[in-house]
């Protein structure tokens, strides 16, 4: 099968041709079983073709399959919204509206802010990912591919260091960073917002300091300055919770949600005050495609499975696997290159390192393709690509995960 007609600018991670999936399983185009532990970069949380899902899928088709929201709202997009807002873990009243997927929903929650604040600054983190958009582009904390070649990029866009404990940026050294950057850099009066993952996806999987998002929150209150939580990689349960924001003792002013929200489908979503949300002229917000039928009729079945009950024992019983075996593998010394456990819940990340804390990204490329070799599919993360992220499926059954996790510590102890 030819892929020259195909953009040789899209990196491909493992160059095989997938076929069909269930759960935590994939097959390629051979017949080759994979245990995925990419999850399709974290949008399957229920795992591939959820019956459920798919399900709410096929009965949708038959009644509608697009409508421009915009031109005439339709019951799905509707529905969609009132069980969402309710699912938002926040004790304001919510709006929101519906994107085709995360990185438009980031743009979105820019056009909101600025209409909000009059202001037109953002101050975002080291490390961050949100997004391949143009605007999205200048909130990344990492310029390699991202911003290359394409220029001058929208802004005023600011970069602090992104204080986690599992990078060892502390809390007082991103207030500094702050203070230096209102100090030298620009007037605390001209940003807009502040935008941060609780949980870096892209980054590595960096947790971020609890005593900082507080403060953060606290600055913002007293500067009248909007923050916004991309919990598009880390919602939908992936850190055991509805959203990870709550684990920090925070609540942002926008959210912006993603990748798990419909099983599979492409949709996104900024919510957050309604204030904020109802604060452009009509029609300053909208999109064709955004918020179609059998997007929302997925994503509503997304939802009937996301209890919190549900979250809780699969976050649980995922986290508990993987700190399990990580531990293990440390305690016997498993691999030299063997370096920190990162993230919270069931957000994981396994950094490869060298004798000297150096990033041992080499190894990871290896490691990628001996797992893969072996039926294992990895992503890999971190800003030398030296972290593997672990993105099973939370509902993924515990024997599948053990032995995908067999597989991975085979791969480990032949990494040279």
């Amino acid at each position: 099968m030819s892929r020259e007609t195909i953009s040789q600018s899209i990196s491909i991670v493992h160059p095989i041709s997938l076929s069909h999936g269930k759960n935590a399983e994939v097959w390629d185009t051979t017949g080759k079983r994979y245990i995925d532990f990419v999850g399709g970069i974290g949008v399957l949380n229920l795992g591939h073709c959820h019956p459920r899902v798919v399900e709410a899928i096929r009965e949708q088709a038959t009644k509608l399959t697009h409508y421009a929201f915009n031109a005439a709202p339709h019951a799905p997009y509707i529905e969609l919204m009132d069980r969402l807002t309710a699912f938002i873990p926040v004790d304001y009243p919510v709006s929101g509206m519906l994107t085709n997927s995360g990185a438009e929903a980031a743009e979105n929650a820019l056009k909101i802010v600025r209409g909000a604040t009059g202001r037109t600054a953002v101050i975002a983190f080291d490390g961050a990912f949100h997004g391949r958009t143009l605007a999205t582009l200048n909130l990344n904390g990492k310029v390699a591919p991202y911003k290359q070649k394409v220029g001058v990029l929208p802004g005023p866009v600011f970069h602090l260091p992104f204080p986690s404990r599992d990078n060892g940026v502390t809390c007082g050294e991103a207030l500094k960073a702050m203070d230096r950057l209102f100090s030298v850099e620009i007037d605390v009066d001209d940003v807009a917002c502040f935008i941060i993952e609780p949980v870096q996806g892209e980054g590595g999987f960096l947790t971020l300091d609890m005593e900082f998002a507080q403060a953060l929150r606290r600055f913002c209150d007293e500067k009248n300055i909007l923050l916004i939580a991309d919990e598009i990689q880390s919602g939908f349960g992936r850190t055991g919770q509805r959203f990870a924001f709550s684990r920090l003792g925070i609540e942002p002013d926008l959210i912006l949600l993603g990748k798990s929200i419909a099983g599979g489908v492409p949709l996104g979503a900024v919510v957050g005050r309604k204030t904020l949300l109802d604060n452009l002229p009509k029609g300053g917000l909208g999109g064709t495609y955004s918020g179609n039928p059998i997007a929302c009729a997925a994503a509503l079945a997304t939802l009937d499975e996301m209890t919190d009950e549900h979250l809780k024992s699969w976050g649980t019983q995922q986290e508990e696997a993987i700190v399990s075996r990580y531990e293990s593998w440390h305690s016997k010394k498993l691999s030299p290159y063997l370096g920190r456990l990162t993230g919270v819940g069931a957000m994981r990340g396994i950094e490869l390192a060298n004798a000297d804390g150096s990033p041992a990204s080499q190894q990871l490329t290896q490691l990628l393709a001996l797992a893969r070799e072996a039926g294992l599919l990895l992503m890999p993360s971190g800003k030398s690509r030296h972290i593997i992220r672990l993105l099973a499926p939370l509902t993924i059954e515990a024997a599948v995960l053990e032995e995908g996790l067999d597989i991975l510590e085979g791969c480990l102890v032949k990494l040279a």
